[in-house]
């Protein structure tokens, strides 16, 4: 029997009405346009720290696992410890991302952070873990709820921590 509380029930609260998502070209561009802050400063913008009301912003970069090429994203986080805990979404399309597939063949990954990239083993987290971890992002989320946007999908959403931490060098 699994531990996973499913959360892809659609909300029913008149109060609480289900998470709108702009258009797919609206969010690939929004990723477009962050990476490109990234490169333009070399890094000085586009990452920051996780605080009360707002998730951090990390680049994580994978190895793709058909190209063995190194490939690059930007993702929300929040520390849970030592761990760096983030969610596999992809914008909240119905397919999962392909960094998180990237690091099903390969855990081992680099994260960029504010004060400096860390080498990171991944995993997801599974059951009570992972309900306890998706319900940490409530504290960081300004908005509508994750409940809310992860209903609008037919699939759970993974929770992804990444554990580890040791700075690259």
């Amino acid at each position: 029997m699994s531990n996973i509380i499913d959360t892809r029930v659609m909300p029913t609260s008149p109060t609480n009405p289900a998470a709108r998502i702009p258009p797919r070209w609206v969010v690939r561009a929004a990723w477009v346009i962050h990476r490109a802050i990234y490169r333009v400063t070399g890094g000085r913008r586009g990452l920051t720290r996780p605080r009360p009301g707002h998730y951090g912003m990390l680049r994580l970069r994978t190895v793709g696992r058909r190209s063995g090429v190194e490939r690059a994203v930007i993702l929300g986080y929040y520390l849970d410890g030592d761990a760096i805990v983030t969610i596999a979404m992809n914008g909240w399309a119905e397919a999962h991302p392909g960094w998180l597939y990237n690091l099903r063949a390969n855990p081992q990954a680099v994260v960029d952070l504010v004060d400096g990239p860390r080498n990171v083993i991944a995993r997801e987290a599974q059951g009570e873990e992972r309900q306890r971890l998706w319900d940490g992002f409530s504290a960081y989320e300004p908005g509508a709820s994750l409940d809310d946007y992860s209903a609008l999908r037919s699939t759970l959403t993974p929770v992804v921590v990444l554990e580890g931490a040791t700075p690259v060098g």
